[in-house]
């Protein structure tokens, strides 16, 4: 697992170095040199990740300009000491959230989000954690991700069916489900309950 993960690291920045490269530089040869670079870290990810090289490539070379983390919001919301959470589509359960849109705010996307996954309206209260998703989540990403939770308050609604998930239910903190653990791991549930339950929570962020 160690070697995979240094294999990703190394991609990672040779895709951020060439990226850098190809918005700055402007020699016509240099911007020749830094796009097989970012070709090279596309190739050296599709063996360890099994996906076609032109799926790596969409992903992984896409971008221009300086490359910056994206963001992931994840709601939480509680009743009667209970959080809820959404079935994914795999079966697997997860805190409400999802990309940030590019024309709205954090507080703008977790209430989006509550809404098209769970069916319910709330308000973003506090920022619980500003976390890099590297330190906390499996698999790795070949992309930087900031996850950033937030304790919300729930005014009502209920779930209606949609394609992003196929339930919502309310969870106490020792009977979470499986969990997709590239969103949120039970740590990052457990301390959004613990933020819950302190008035003088203090943001976490790492």
């Amino acid at each position: 697992m160690q070697r995979e993960e240094n294999w990703l690291r190394w991609a990672v920045e040779l895709q951020s170095l060439a990226q850098a490269g190809l918005a700055y530089g402007k020699d016509i040869y240099d911007l020749e040199r830094y796009t097989r670079i970012r070709e090279i870290a596309a190739e050296m990810l599709v063996e360890p990740s099994g996906l076609p090289l032109e799926r790596v490539k969409d992903l992984f070379c896409r971008e221009t300009g300086y490359q910056t983390p994206k963001l992931d919001s994840r709601a939480a919301i509680f009743r009667d000491g209970k959080v809820l959470l959404v079935q994914e589509n795999d079966g697997r359960w997860s805190l409400p959230g999802g990309w940030v849109e590019v024309d709205l705010s954090v507080g703008e996307n977790i209430v989006k989000e509550a809404k098209e996954e769970a069916g319910v309206d709330v308000v973003p209260e506090r920022l619980i954690a500003v976390q890099d998703r590297a330190r906390h989540n499996q698999p790795l990403y070949a992309y930087g991700v900031c996850k950033i939770f937030v304790l919300c308050t729930l005014l009502g609604g209920r779930f209606e069916k949609n394609s992003e998930t196929l339930q919502s239910r309310w969870f106490g903190e020792d009977e979470l489900p499986a969990l997709a653990e590239e969103k949120n791991t039970a740590q990052q549930i457990r301390m959004c309950f613990q933020a819950s339950r302190d008035p003088d929570w203090k943001v976490q962020f790492e």
